[in-house]
């Protein structure tokens, strides 16, 4: 995994808990980067897998909600880095982009980063169906994401996580309905 996800991870603990408490988790978990990332650079998944279930356990908070609550706040930090790529958009037009536009703008910036491979279903406005594929299965890390969009866009959806990697499927199906029909944004 990149440095930059260690690096907002980091941000996003001391942000809500402080920087005593990142410090803290790099000493219970021992990472191998020894909690120094640089952003261009690759770190074991596993790092982040250790820093999440060691806050879980420090904080009393599901594993997935601080995912989740990850997911969200990447969004805030990838808008602050890219704008562009939220211009005339809105949730949906956004979502659908995500694969075959903004995952191959990242991939021209960083050849060596492996991202989660999604697929779509549906035509109808108001919906829109995201299979998600990944060996990491971060799906609550890409609902969160989801949500975050959301929140940036300033629409309602609701999201039905049907099926899912962790129940044994080989991929996530996320069903989306977006509540309001919201005009494009301009960053």
């Amino acid at each position: 995994m990149k440095g930059m996800v260690f690096t907002m991870l980091g941000e996003l603990v001391e942000e809500r808990y402080g920087l005593k408490v990142w410090d803290e988790l790099i000493e219970l978990t021992q990472p191998e980067s020894e909690g120094i990332y640089i952003s261009s650079d690759v770190y074991p998944d596993q790092e982040l897998h250790k820093y999440v279930s060691t806050l879980s356990l420090k904080l009393k908070v599901p594993e997935r909600d601080l995912v989740f609550a990850f997911g969200e706040y990447l969004l805030s930090r990838f808008y602050a880095m890219h704008p562009e790529l939220f211009i005339d958009h809105t949730l949906r037009s956004f979502l659908n982009s995500v694969h075959n536009v903004i995952h191959v703008e990242v991939k021209k910036l960083h050849p060596d980063v492996m991202l989660p491979e999604f697929n779509y279903e549906g035509k109808a406005e108001n919906k829109l169906v995201m299979l998600y594929k990944s060996p990491r299965k971060l799906c609550a890390l890409a609902e969160g994401l989801i949500a975050g969009a959301a929140k940036h866009f300033g629409e309602k959806h609701l999201c039905e996580h049907s099926v899912c990697m962790h129940q044994g499927a080989d991929h996530c199906r996320f069903e989306l309905t977006f509540e309001t029909r919201a005009i494009a944004k301009n960053a």
